[in-house]
């Protein structure tokens, strides 16, 4: 019986497509921001160029470790021990308190798909609960701000679920029982959707759940045969008749 409808977020729920934009310059504006901070209410902190060459540095180490271990990063951590690392004393640091004014919110180019208010509102109808797990590295909390600017976040008002709060990367089981907890449902009483083919279908299905992968139009040589043709779709109208043939009468 079918309960539960689990979701990645970016590049599922939020289309990445239209950013053509200069990341590191971008991420350089929140840096400021932070070091910002430091100067005026913790320690001087002048130098935002070693600033943001050290944070860099971390956050890729950070990456490449959880590559392997996929215990994952928390950029509020990152943002801590960068600050320690060019001399600011740690007690006078609060994680909470750089995030904030990191001040993340919606990218430039990114927006909501336009098929998912429709699909949602087809599971919210049928009492069917939804959820999402995201690899971010970003606290949710933090996702749920760029959420409410593309309009997701009232749609999902129950389960939301960040790597960055959990400790664990998908494909890790912890992640996919963190979610299936905050639902109070079975594994096999959910299907998860998601656009990476690893992280996501290989470690749901893992999990015990149903997978359904959602790719973009002229990738279909890029997916590993092993995921079947029915657990695959290129847009989430193509998602209710893949529920209707593996939980009949759902709806």
């Amino acid at each position: 019986m079918l309960k539960a409808v689990l979701f990645d977020l970016d590049d599922t729920l939020i289309d990445w497509s239209g950013f053509h934009g200069d990341w590191a310059r971008m991420e350089r504006q929140h840096l400021h921001n932070v070091v910002d901070y430091i100067r005026v209410n913790v320690h001087p902190l002048n130098d935002l160029d070693a600033y943001a060459t050290e944070f860099r540095m971390r956050t890729m180490d950070a990456w490449t470790a959880a590559r392997t271990s996929l215990r994952a990063p928390n950029l509020g951590t990152v943002l801590v021990e960068t600050a320690v690392a060019l001399g600011v004393p740690s007690e006078k640091l609060d994680a909470r308190r750089l995030l904030e004014v990191y001040a993340w919110n919606a990218v430039p180019g990114t927006r909501m798909f336009p098929d998912v208010p429709g699909a949602l509102m087809q599971l919210h109808r049928r009492h069917i609960k939804v959820g999402i797990i995201t690899n971010a590295y970003q606290p949710m909390w933090i996702r749920e701000v760029e959420m409410a600017s593309h309009g997701i976040l009232q749609h999902f008002p129950e389960c939301r679920i960040s790597a960055a709060d959990i400790g664990y990367l998908k494909p890790h089981p912890t992640i996919f029982q963190a979610a299936l907890n905050c639902l109070d449902v079975k594994p096999n009483e959910a299907v998860f959707v998601g656009d990476d083919p690893d992280a996501d279908i290989s470690g749901a299905e893992a999990a015990g759940l149903y997978a359904v992968l959602r790719y973009s139009p002229g990738q279909e040589s890029e997916i590993e045969p092993s995921i079947a043709q029915d657990a695959r779709i290129t847009s989430l109208v193509q998602l209710l008749p893949i529920l209707d043939r593996w939980f009949p009468g759902w709806r």
